[in-house]
Formats: structure tokens, C-alpha cells, sequence
């Protein structure tokens, strides 16, 4: 059986210039790179990176981070088996010895466990996508529908609108490719309408490609974005999501929302006049990530799926306080939110159990790693937000969903949005 020759890892940079570290696994089979992403709005129950470099972008935490893989992590793990995944991150989980993994870094440990499972797939000369399939006892694969996250705010565009992704879903499309082609030709038009209406700096772009135009409300952002897939006859194609991200804008007790304090009741008034206005239909992180109870009652006010980030930070504890609350139908799984596959795939499982939806995301501060992209297929996730149909640490995953579907013909996932 295949076994670990070598781990190494060193720095670069993500996608908004910022200190990273990419692994490189070696076995008999070959070299194995992975390299993990950073979020901007990260939830505090979020697994913790070394990461900080205080005022100055480079500084010891990721350095730090890369010498415990180099050492520490290497050293317990030469000549262990790649496809025994389960086993690889329970050696670092144990050496790290903490739940939020802050001493070896929770970058560290998912940098190699990452890099683990693509060994592991090819110790066993499956694809990616099927030895993820193999571990998390999945039989069903689909194509996830992708997220276009178009129109970017918050912490994610310097403009001043308070929801941080306004996203097109082609849940209509009759295949990826075809999703692919309509949130592209929808994208590249919305450029051109949002020139022509408010000028060239309209189309400066946000950490995950989207447009960052200034406007001052949802309800200006969706109604360019519908009357450009009006143009294109493509209204019928789409349904709209949003992350409002809540806790960015919550202080104190109340909401800071487009330039009003507002309760949780009168912001959930405002979700609900956006989802009688257009197709929204999905929510992710309504309110602020300690509020269990707002989420239920706005699942009870509006039958459509309601996703849970900061909330659920891909932990199970945090999940399973959901499930007891009824505040979701919706996980979206980020793998270095936990930092490892193993656990990733334990909050999935988790999930599935209770009949929720699950999107798998990206974060805003990319890499040119497609892993994402066969983890979703993997799990049949159903869905996968990886921001705009734009630049390359985006379109890597969407592109590699691309090729698995022309290799598979699997089909495209029909999740279930209300």
C-alpha cells in the first residue's frame, strides 16, 4: 500500500495578496499540492488559523503554521497510508490537542489533510471525486448548482450595501454547462448595464469577483440583476440567493442595515419584501451568529431555504444546536472552518441525516486549489457557491466542475429550495 514519503509546505499568496501556505505530499505515486484559502467575515466558532501578521499582512503566524507542518506534523506522519484519511487527521488533531486547533493552526492541519486525500485517491487510482464518494458512503453524485455570487458587498466591496453576496442560482438549467453559459452571459451583461447606468467605477469588482457598484440597497442590486436576465430571457432560468452576513453589521442590539437600527423582526420584514418582490429563495446567515431563535422564526415566516454560516461554522456541535432549534434547512460547508476532511464530512453526514440542503463554499481569499470542486461532487452536495463566473481562483472550480461532468455525465443536482 502506498505510503507517505515526504511532506513539505512553504508560502505564498491567495487571492488578495496575502500569506497562505501551500503542502506538497510525496509518495509513490507522485506529488501531491494543496493550498488552503482565508475568510474576511470569519465566524467566531470557526476553527483557528496562525495566521495574523498584526499590522503588516506578513507576519509569523502563517511562517508558523508552515514549520509545524515541516516538523512537527511530518515527522508523525512519514510512511502512514494516504487513503486512510480518517486516521491521518485524528494523528493531527491529537498532536495539535486543542478543539479549535489554534497551536498547530488549523490551516496547517487542513493544508495536509487536503493534500492527504488527493494521494489517497490516486493510491487507489479512483478520482478525486469518488475516493471523497468512498469515504462519506455516498452512492448518489450529482453536478452541484453553482452560486454566482455577481454583485458583492459588505466586507467584500468598499460600497454601501450592507448584504455581502447578491447571487444568481440557474437552478432551471437542464445541465452545469448550461448553468455555466447563463450565469456568464447574465454576469458579462449586468458589466455593461451597470456602465451604461452608473459608470465605468460601477464595474470595479469585490474580493469574489462580483461587481461592487454603488448603490444603497438590496432591492437596487436585484433589480439590476433581474432586468438584465429579463434582457437575456433568462428570468425563468434563475432564482437569487443572498449572505447577508449578518454579524458584520450587528452592534450591540441592533442591526446597522442600509442606514436604520433595526430589530430582528424588522430585518426579517425586510427578507420578506425581497422574497415577494423577486425569486429569492435563499438566505444564508440572516442574523447575527448567536441567534438560534431568529433564524427558526424566519423559517417559519418564509417557506425557502435557509442557510447557516457563522451560525454553524461546518461544526457539528453547532449544528446539532441548530437541528434542536429548527433554525436551518441549509449547511454551508466550509472545510477550513473545521480543518479537516474528516470532520468536514462528519458535519455533512450530519447534515444529510436531517434532510438539510448542503452548499459547499469557497472563501473570499482564494487559491488556485479545485479541491472544492470534487468535494462537492464527492458528497452530493447539490450546491457550490464559488463566487462570479471571474478571475482564475474562481473559475478553477467551476471549470473543474466542467470537466467532471463531460467525463461522468453525471447529472445536475435539483436541490430543493422551498
Amino acid at each position: 500500500m502506498t505510503k507517505i514519503l515526504a511532506i513539505r509546505a512553504r508560502q505564498i499568496l491567495d487571492s488578495r495578496g496575502t500569506p497562505t501556505i501551500e503542502c506538497s505530499l510525496k509518495t509513490e505515486d507522485g506529488v501531491f499540492k494543496s493550498s488552503v484559502p482565508s475568510g474576511k467575515s470569519t465566524g467566531a466558532h470557526e476553527a483557528k488559523e496562525l495566521r495574523d501578521g498584526g499590522k503588516k499582512y506578513f507576519g509569523m503566524g502563517v511562517l508558523k503554521a508552515i514549520d509545524n507542518i515541516n516538523t512537527t506534523i511530518a515527522k508523525k506522519l512519514i510512511g502512514k497510508h494516504p487513503a486512510n484519511q480518517e486516521q491521518i487527521d485524528e494523528i493531527m488533531r491529537e498532536l495539535d490537542g486543542t478543539e479549535d486547533k489554534h497551536k498547530l493552526g488549523a490551516n496547517a492541519i487542513l493544508a495536509v489533510s487536503v493534500a492527504s486525500c488527493k494521494a489517497g485517491a490516486a493510491s487507489q487510482k479512483i478520482p478525486l471525486y469518488q475516493h471523497i464518494a468512498n469515504l462519506a458512503h455516498n452512492k448518489t453524485l450529482t453536478i452541484p448548482v453553482p452560486a454566482f455570487n455577481i454583485i458583492n458587498g459588505g466586507a467584500h466591496a468598499g460600497n454601501k450595501l450592507n448584504i455581502q453576496e447578491h447571487m444568481i442560482m440557474p437552478t432551471k438549467a437542464k445541465t452545469f454547462s448550461e448553468a455555466m453559459e447563463i450565469g456568464a452571459e447574465i454576469y458579462h451583461a449586468l458589466k455593461k448595464r451597470l456602465e451604461h447606468d452608473l459608470g465605468a467605477a460601477s464595474t470595479n469588482v469585490g474580493d469574489e469577483g462580483g461587481f461592487a457598484p454603488q448603490m444603497n440597497c438590496a432591492f437596487d442590486a436585484f433589480d439590476a440583476i433581474m432586468d438584465t436576465a429579463l434582457s437575456l430571457k433568462y428570468q425563468n432560468k434563475i432564482e437569487l440567493a443572498i449572505d447577508a452576513a449578518a454579524t458584520t453589521f450587528f452592534k450591540g442590539k441592533h442591526y446597522n442595515f442600509e442606514g436604520k437600527e433595526l430589530n430582528s423582526e424588522q430585518l426579517s420584514q425586510i427578507y420578506a419584501d425581497l422574497c415577494a418582490q423577486y425569486p429569492l429563495k435563499s438566505i444564508e446567515d440572516p442574523f447575527h451568529e448567536e441567534a438560534f431563535k431568529d433564524f427558526a422564526n424566519l423559517r417559519k415566516k418564509l417557506n425557502i431555504q435557509i442557510v447557516g454560516d457563522d451560525l454553524l461554522c461546518t461544526n457539528t456541535k453547532r449544528i446539532r444546536k441548530a437541528i434542536d432549534n429548527n433554525s436551518c434547512n441549509c449547511l454551508l460547508l466550509k472545510i477550513n472552518q473545521i480543518g479537516t476532511i474528516t470532520e468536514a464530512l462528519n458535519a455533512a453526514k450530519l447534515a444529510k441525516r436531517y434532510d438539510w440542503n448542503i452548499m459547499i463554499s469557497h472563501r473570499s481569499g482564494e487559491t488556485n486549489d479545485s479541491f472544492i470542486a470534487d468535494f462537492a461532487v464527492g458528497i452530493g452536495a447539490g450546491q457550490i457557491k464559488a463566487g462570479a463566473p471571474a478571475r482564475g481562483e474562481r473559475l478553477t472550480k467551476y471549470n473543474r466542475l466542467l470537466e467532471i461532468e463531460k467525463e461522468t455525465g453525471l447529472p445536475y443536482a435539483k436541490p430543493k429550495l422551498s
